[in-house]
């Protein structure tokens, strides 16, 4: 899936079955204090509230580094359909701390039943709409070595779901 806005990607997406149930992915993916095992940049997170099930408002703070470089982001749960659908939006940014608010991105997961499994997709979103476009070019050039982060994250989100795909068919057949 392709979204574009004038001269840039905002939108991309890739998909894999998994030979696991949705519930099972859903349950893996909605635990973002694992994510860091998948994901080529997230490095784990906490929950805003550790002990209370992760739902829709729920916050939690990623750790993430590319290329050397390493940051938090706090992120908002934006849906959390169990067996279906899990998206969060990431809304500060930070060196130490997350303290600038700024929308950067949505990232959804959707589970589809499918034969063989668990068809996981993983949508990227580009919530910068109100950079602009030439100032959008520059940045994503500098921070990812790319012409722009929908490449990037095309690249992310396929390693991301390879990872998850391997770990989680490992466990079913180790149960």
């Amino acid at each position: 899936m392709l979204n574009t806005r004038q001269s840039r990607t905002t939108e991309v997406s890739d998909s894999v079955v998994v030979a696991v149930d949705p519930q099972t992915a859903y349950e893996r993916v909605g635990d973002v204090t694992q994510m860091g095992r998948w994901s080529p940049e997230n490095t784990g997170a906490v929950l805003a509230d550790p002990g209370a099930p992760v739902s829709a408002g729920a916050r939690f703070v990623g750790s993430n580094v590319r290329r050397g470089f390493r940051w938090q982001t706090e992120c908002v749960v934006t849906a959390a359909e169990p067996g279906s659908r899990f998206a969060f939006a990431v809304r500060k940014f930070g060196i130490g701390k997350p303290l600038l608010p700024v929308a950067i991105a949505t990232w959804e997961y959707r589970f589809e039943p499918v034969d063989g499994g668990t068809k996981v997709t993983e949508i990227w979103h580009d919530d910068r709409a109100k950079w602009p476009d030439a100032v959008v070019s520059i940045y994503d050039r500098l921070v990812t070595g790319k012409r722009g982060f929908a490449e990037f994250q095309r690249g992310n989100i396929r390693r991301t779901l390879d990872r998850l795909k391997s770990e989680l068919e490992a466990e079913a057949t180790s149960a």
